[in-house]
């Protein structure tokens, strides 16, 4: 097999889905990851359709199922805490929910006895040769890799290095969101409650421990220059922008300085014509972001990594033929997932009046009408939208790789 070597940028969700499959078919993975450690906590994750079929085949379904979140009403509330509307059940939560730092250390435990994990570093150049990459890493190691994955997210490093500046795929939806931890201080039983005004939408849900609650935070506005590096700054524009608001938005600002997972940043989508170049891809986040309206993120990144390690294991490491063959069978998935995202935003948080209105009276008739049922089947046929290719039987050839060794 060729180019069994692979570094890859990123062990959120992304990268050690991918690190599992390419151990499997007989490869030799390393993720490389900013971060000291692996980051907790995080908001709610969902799962339709190919992408649980994928961690059934990882054999890991059972255990993300123990540490599900089973939300279930969604409550619309006005400043009183009286009821509003409702949203339809499993509506934002998919077929199966699971909170973002619990599946990472389910995907982290499966692989770290499998994988190289280089924590607290990052790639800082990338240069390809004839029959390898030289990496450059921030700490001033270098090391020779035959193939680069970038699985590093919305502001993928691995992608500006290779593909070009971040403004020429990434684009903006109108929008920034904040999701961190709470004490559960109003006892939610597996529920949620959102509060809206005009370009404006905060929520409270319950799902993991019984004494914790995640708080969200969405806006709109123009682009925001900002550090993504710094967490006060950021914390204070979401002050600044919510300090006028009612309902329980003033005592859910005063959790911010003690919460261990605030998280901040755009609504956007990466919109490529390309996910490789040479001897480097990308995946999940870093070459498709559909934003986190779109409910189906994470079942992009899952499944383009089953198909990703399953294409070059199909090629036995011809990153040319798999990369272009990964694509192939990737692209129009991708494109429908991310048109869920595409004109809900304005629906979900509204930015005049009248939108404003409309969408109140249509979370209030939506439980008596058809439309209930297509908002959450309607995500499950896009999500069971990509035929998942057999690759199992290279398994067999990863046995006999092992045997013989590196």
């Amino acid at each position: 097999m060729n180019n069994r070597n692979i570094l890859i940028s990123g062990a959120s969700v992304a990268g050690p889905a991918l690190t599992f499959w390419l151990h499997r078919y007989g490869f030799q993975p390393t993720i490389v990851e900013r971060a000291p450690s692996l980051r907790p906590g995080g908001y709610a994750i969902d799962f339709r359709g190919a992408s649980l079929r994928v961690l059934e085949r990882m054999g890991l379904l059972p255990e993300v199922q123990r540490k599900q979140t089973r939300i279930g009403a969604i409550t619309i509330v006005d400043r009183n805490n009286r009821k509003v509307a409702s949203m339809p059940d499993g509506f934002t939560s998919g077929e199966l929910e699971i909170l973002r730092g619990d599946l990472a250390a389910i995907f982290y435990d499966a692989t770290r006895d499998t994988t190289e994990y280089i924590f607290d570093d990052s790639i800082a150049a990338i240069e390809e040769g004839v029959d390898g990459v030289e990496v450059r890493f921030e700490r001033g190691t270098r090391r020779r890799f035959d193939l680069v994955v970038g699985a590093d997210g919305l502001h993928s490093k691995v992608r500006s290095l290779v593909f070009g500046k971040e403004s020429d795929f990434v684009r903006y939806l109108g929008y920034y969101v904040s999701i961190f931890t709470v004490p559960n201080y109003l006892e939610l039983d597996h529920a949620g409650l959102y509060y809206g005004t005009l370009g404006k939408k905060v929520g409270i849900f319950s799902g993991g421990p019984a004494s914790e609650a995640k708080a969200s935070f969405f806006f709109a506005t123009e682009p925001l220059d900002y550090s993504r590096r710094d967490s006060a700054q950021q914390k204070e524009i979401l002050r600044e922008h919510f300090r006028q608001e009612g309902w329980e938005v003033p005592r859910l600002l005063e959790f911010l300085e003690k919460a261990p997972d605030f998280y901040f940043d755009s609504v956007s989508q990466v919109k490529m014509d390309r996910w490789s170049a040479g001897r480097t891809a990308l995946v999940g986040d870093a070459a498709w972001c559909a934003s986190p309206l779109s409910g189906m993120g994470t079942g992009m990144a899952v499944v383009g990594a089953y198909v990703l390690a399953g294409e070059l294991a199909e090629a036995d490491g011809d990153h040319r033929v798999a990369f272009a063959k990964y694509e192939l069978l990737m692209r129009d998935f991708v494109n429908k997932c991310q048109g869920i995202a595409d004109g809900g935003t304005d629906w979900f948080v509204p930015r005049t009046r009248f939108r404003l209105w409309l969408s109140t009276q249509m979370w209030k008739i939506l439980p008596y009408t058809p439309w209930k049922n297509m908002m959450i089947e309607v995500p499950l046929k896009i999500g069971n939208s990509i035929q998942l290719k057999d690759y199992s039987a290279r398994t067999d050839c990863a046995d006999r790789l092992s045997q013989v060794g590196p």
